[in-house]
């Protein structure tokens, strides 16, 4: 058995899969506060009575990264940045702990400019004093040199609790991402030890002591010590785990919209004959472009607890969420308010629910009933039209599916599957309201949880080889080796998987043989005084991301639910 965690703003949801299919799901309300308890109570829903010894694996997915960035709560951190030649690293700070420093190395990884020790000394106890405990170190071309950052690691001296290095996290050349992307692993990285905290300590109550493996933005997993190292692939993970929970019942021969509904966000994506597809050259959060490896998702702040109020005589829904709805002992009247006052939900309190919606009727001049009518029309509008300008922007580009690019390929999604708690509802009045068929899938109360439960270790590898200076690297796996002048790209192809397959392991997959495929490839040929002297070869590759096999068909009712469900 295995067990699907998804913890999100609003509810921590659980399943536990066995061989015969879902043998139980449970939701709890999240308490981003005491996150122990959310975990422990979903532990002991799907768990009571079953031997500890009897389940496999645990897999989680989590939004607490994500809407700490999006709602601006990220803790101080520092950076400390090296460049060279090119635009300024002032040009991309993040915030007020940013250093640029001396030393710096070009394009070849050749070093122009020692680091000044006695400046990164400086700067330590500079950050230290402020209280800075997580601190990111960029330099401008560290993935065709580390030694640099390495250094730079070396003379913080462990003064901080963590320091992320920028050529662990992607082996991919951009400078302005890579300062982004370690300064959100820095930021986040206390709330992602929190949440790993919790979750090992409520096992450990259980008796359990089974694999943990958490869900990262490309759909796949890996196992929680990792995610440690870095804390940044758990950013739109809750997101991943909608896209991965949807793969079971979409059609293999459309294009689909997926429709995640939650209390905080409604969550987004477009899977092409039931691939996902990635953001080729990382994700955007909160105004910050990323080397993340992810799906392509969008977020908007609806759901189904969004405030809801009247603004210069015209009815406005969220952006915010001040608590849950009004029927649930809430702060504010929420879209899930109207539902109730429109006799659609019914487990709450539909009085308390009427009273929030009141003020606003009075305010627009009609009926409660049709105040409640207009709330969810315009919600379900909202979510339409920000489905609709996501379509437009992928078709803006190139499509990259996790496999493939396609050019030229215009999406044009023919059926949506709603999931999330409000999904029949929702589902019910979006089918009026476009004429794309619309599906709810099966359990869509905890289809994260499914889809985190059900995917598949993935892993990739960047390897850059300068036949010139006779050098292999690939520093994500703090890899090097001397290679000679015919080194070939076969060699380097077949370099990249074996270092890949060693990747996967360490990460906590279980197949020993994964299904690998090359991304990326390239060759160029370095001259002096008219010969070819060397050649720079790059290769990446990855594990494909998919389901895993074993538990792949035992839901039921694979081709999912109606609208009216």
């Amino acid at each position: 058995m295995i067990i699907g965690l998804d913890v999100g703003g609003t509810h921590t949801d659980a399943v536990l899969i066995g061989s015969e299919g879902i043998l139980r799901y449970t939701k709890v309300v999240t308490n981003s506060s005491k996150l122990f308890e959310s975990v422990w109570g979903a532990l002991v829903e799907v768990t009571q009575d079953v031997p500890p010894e009897s389940i496999r694996r645990i897999v989680l997915s989590t939004t607490l990264t994500t809407n700490a960035i999006a709602e601006g709560k990220l803790e101080k951190a520092g950076m400390i940045v090296s460049s060279g030649p090119g635009i300024a690293p002032e040009y991309y700070r993040t915030g007020e702990h940013y250093f640029t420093v001396s030393g710096s190395i070009d394009h070849r990884g050749r070093e122009i400019q020692p680091v000044d020790r006695l400046e990164i000394e400086a700067i330590s106890a500079r950050l230290q004093a402020a209280g800075v405990r997580h601190v990111g170190v960029v330099g401008k071309f560290s993935v065709r040199n580390p030694a640099h950052e390495l250094e730079i690691n070396e003379l913080l001296d462990k003064s901080f609790d963590y320091v992320a290095l920028g050529h662990r996290l992607s082996g991919n050349l951009s400078f302005p991402r890579r300062i982004a992307t370690a300064h959100l692993s820095a930021s986040v990285y206390s709330i992602h030890g929190k949440f790993f905290q919790a979750v090992q300590e409520s096992l450990q109550m259980k008796g359990m002591d089974l694999p943990i493996y958490i869900l990262k933005a490309d759909g796949g997993t890996m196992n929680l010590e990792t995610s440690l190292t870095n804390p940044a692939q758990s950013i739109l993970s809750g997101p991943a785990a909608s896209v991965m929970g949807s793969l079971l019942f979409a059609s293999k021969d459309q294009e689909t919209l997926v429709l995640d509904i939650g209390g905080t966000t409604t969550d987004m994506a477009v899977l092409i004959r039931g691939t996902p597809l990635l953001e080729p050259f990382g994700i955007e959060i909160g105004g910050y472009k990323t080397l993340i490896r992810g799906l392509k998702t969008r977020s908007i702040a609806l759901g189904g607890d969004t405030s809801v109020r009247v603004l210069d005589g015209k009815l406005k829904i969220g952006p915010e969420r001040k608590g849950p709805a009004m029927a649930y002992g809430g702060p504010a009247p929420t879209p899930t308010d109207a539902l109730f006052v429109l006799g659609k939900t019914t487990d709450g309190d539909r009085e308390s629910a009427r009273a929030g919606l009141d003020p606003i009727a009075r305010k627009l001049g009609i009926s409660l009933e049709e105040t409640a009518g207009r709330i969810f029309d315009q919600a379900c509008d909202m979510i339409l039209e920000a489905a609709a300008h996501m379509v437009a922007e992928i078709n803006g580009k190139p499509v990259y599916t996790v496999h493939e690019v396609l050019e030229g390929h215009r999406v044009k999604p023919t059926e949506i599957l709603v999931l999330g708690g409000p999904a029949p509802h929702f589902a019910q009045r979006l089918a009026a309201l476009t004429d794309v068929g619309i599906r709810v899938v099966p359990y869509w109360q905890v289809t994260n949880a499914i889809g985190a439960a059900l995917a598949r270790n993935t892993s990739e590898v960047t390897l850059f080889v300068d036949t010139e200076r006779g050098i292999a690297l690939a520093p994500e796996e703090d890899f090097s080796q001397s290679v000679k002048r015919d080194f070939s790209r076969d060699a380097a192809r077949e370099l990249a998987c074996r270092l890949l397959r060693i990747k996967h392991q360490r990460e906590g997959a279980s197949d020993p043989e994964p299904e690998m495929e090359v991304i990326e490839e390239s060759q160029f040929n370095m001259v002096r005084q008219f010969h070819t002297s060397g050649r720079n070869i790059r290769v990446k590759v990855q594990v494909k991301p998919g389901l895993i096999p074993e538990y792949g068909c035992i839901l039921e009712n694979p081709i999912g639910l109606p609208a009216h469900a």
